[in-house]
C-alpha cells in the first residue's frame, strides 16, 4: 500500500470512499466539484491501484488549517491507514508553519489518540464557517471539534 498526493483520477475513488460512510451518517458529503477544487489537500492511501483511504489538510489562515475528509474503506479498517494519513498532513502542516490544525468530526476519539484536545467550536474564528453554511445541519453542527497544535498545548 502506498500514501501519496491524490491525483485527478482518484477523485471519483475518493468520493466514493468518504460518501460510503456519509451515506450512514458518520460524516459530512463530498460533492465531486469540491473535492476537485481541494484536490490539492488530499492525501491518499492506494492498494493495487485502488483508493482504499483518503485525507485532506486545507489552510484556513496564515494559522490555521483543518483536517477533514478522512475515511478508510470499511475493507482495510483497523490497519492504521487514517494514521499514516494525518500524520502525512500533521507533517505537511509543520513544514507550512501552520500553528493550529482543527477537525470537526463525528469521532473525535480517533483525533484524541493523535494529540488533539477537544474545544468549543466558538473558539474558532468565523472565517472557517464559510464552508459550514453550505452543510444541510448548519446552523444545528452536531460535529465534536478538536485542535492539535503542533509543539505545543492547545
Amino acid at each position: 500500500m502506498k500514501l501519496r498526493k491524490a491525483k485527478i483520477k482518484d477523485v471519483a475513488e475518493i468520493q466514493k470512499v468518504i460518501n460510503f460512510f456519509a451515506n450512514r451518517g458518520e460524516m459530512l458529503p463530498r460533492a465531486l466539484n469540491e473535492l476537485y477544487e481541494n484536490l490539492r489537500d488530499f492525501f491518499v492511501i492506494e492498494d493495487k491501484g485502488k483508493v482504499v483511504a483518503c485525507g485532506a489538510l486545507h489552510i484556513d489562515w496564515e494559522d490555521l488549517a483543518e483536517v477533514k475528509g478522512f475515511a478508510v474503506d470499511k475493507n482495510y479498517q483497523k490497519l492504521g491507514l487514517g494514521s499514516k494519513i494525518l500524520t502525512a498532513c500533521l507533517k505537511e502542516a509543520k513544514q507550512l508553519g501552520i500553528k493550529k490544525v482543527f477537525a470537526l468530526t463525528y469521532k473525535p476519539e480517533f483525533f484524541s489518540k493523535h494529540g488533539f484536545a477537544v474545544i468549543d467550536k466558538n473558539e474558532l474564528p468565523h472565517k472557517i464557517w464559510n464552508e459550514c453554511i453550505k452543510c444541510p445541519k448548519f446552523p444545528n453542527c452536531d460535529e465534536i471539534c478538536l485542535v492539535y497544535m503542533p509543539g505545543g498545548k492547545k
